[in-house]
């Protein structure tokens, strides 16, 4: 029943210490804020109510899993082909990546971070008391992070910035890959005048400057979490059409498409089933890099004062309250410096080594 050990008993270290780890990490988590965790299911703030179902979801989802993982493996021994296939060849090329395999760790920890922000910050962000005395206080045990000018906690204050970053880098990236992959695909497998016309309509989107696009618009639109990621998502995606339309274009001409069109098979499930699974992988590695850019988009515009406005906190507003008191108070804008390179840093290297290790011809050289 314990997450983990049975992976371990039955030779599956990797996983059994991942999900023994995160086991531990939950149960560390309840019973350091187990008092905030009850009242979390007595209140009607939302962000708590998420935060306390995640655990129990995280808790009883890593239980069954090693369950019926372990009865899985117990029934069925792996058989001698399957470390050859080119997904496990990719995944051995991936975790041999030792920054990559780290910068997975960074994120999901940052990640894990932000959704559990209401249980983990250790004071509320927005709470100015005795500005006098409390602000511009350097690190120390009391506020680990140091205040800002108005006295707040910061390291609370960008636990809860995650929160905004990450989920605009994400969110904003889900949207620009799928609109992109969507009108590249039907460009791509329509070929002819179709094509033409909406890859001129793609030239005409890239034809603006990107950041003043997303200057022109924010003006328009009062700033928040939606508005910023339907502006980035909305910005980003030509890249992405104009790429999976070029795959489209040489994958169509293959002999399995040829073969699926000679059976009858109707043009969206030669879409689903067989180009958009032969055009993943690239489109992968893209994604990596493009929630890196979306997240210092953010950041951007934040800092510039058109992001999301104080009080609350984003990376990028605090960096920016920090700017003109670099010489008093350094850890104001440092700290949430550190982390907006950290998370851009780690999602280039994961990027980098997804690119490695979906590399087609690697691939079928270990294959063969």
């Amino acid at each position: 029943m314990v997450p983990g050990v049975g992976h371990l008993v039955l030779g599956r270290r990797q996983l059994g210490v991942h999900l023994l780890v995160y086991t531990l990490i939950v149960l560390g988590v309840l019973g350091w804020r187990w008092g905030r965790f009850a009242h979390a299911f007595t209140t009607t703030a939302v962000d708590q109510w998420v935060a306390a179902l995640f655990l129990v979801a995280s808790l009883v989802g890593a239980v069954g899993f090693s369950v019926w993982d372990v009865r899985r493996i117990a029934r069925r021994p792996a058989r001698p082909h399957e470390g050859k296939s080119p997904m496990r060849i990719a995944m051995r090329r991936f975790r041999a990546n030792a920054l990559a395999v780290a910068s997975v760790y960074v994120i999901l920890l940052l990640y894990l971070v932000a959704i559990l922000a209401p249980l983990l910050a250790p004071h509320d962000p927005a709470t100015i008391e005795h500005v006098l005395e409390t602000r511009y206080l350097a690190p120390s045990w009391a506020h680990l992070m140091g205040t800002d000018e108005f006295g707040r906690d910061l390291l609370s204050r960008a636990i809860y910035g995650a929160r905004i970053s990450l989920s605009i880098g994400l969110l904003a990236m889900l949207v620009a890959k799928l609109i992109g992959t969507t009108y590249g695909a039907i460009a791509g497998y329509a070929g002819g005048w179709v094509d033409n016309v909406m890859m001129r309509a793609v030239d005409v989107v890239i034809a603006f400057p990107t950041f003043y696009l997303m200057l022109m618009l924010v003006g328009v639109f009062e700033a928040n979490i939606l508005v910023l990621v339907l502006i980035l998502g909305l910005t980003a995606w030509p890249g992405t059409a104009r790429f999976i339309r070029g795959e489209f274009l040489s994958l169509k001409e293959q002999e399995f498409i040829e073969s699926a069109r000679g059976i009858g098979l109707p043009p969206y499930r030669i879409i689903l089933k067989h180009l958009i699974p032969s055009a993943l992988s690239p489109v992968l590695v893209s994604a990596a890099f493009s929630v890196a850019g979306m997240i210092g988009a953010e950041a951007g515009l934040s800092f510039l004062g058109l992001g999301i406005r104080p009080p609350t906190p984003s990376w990028g507003n605090m960096v920016s309250a920090g700017q003109d008191a670099l010489l008093v108070a350094w850890w104001v804008a440092f700290f949430p410096g550190a982390l907006l390179a950290a998370v851009l840093i780690s999602f280039s290297l994961l990027a980098d080594g997804l690119r490695d290790a979906l590399d087609p011809k690697a691939l079928m050289r270990r294959y063969v």
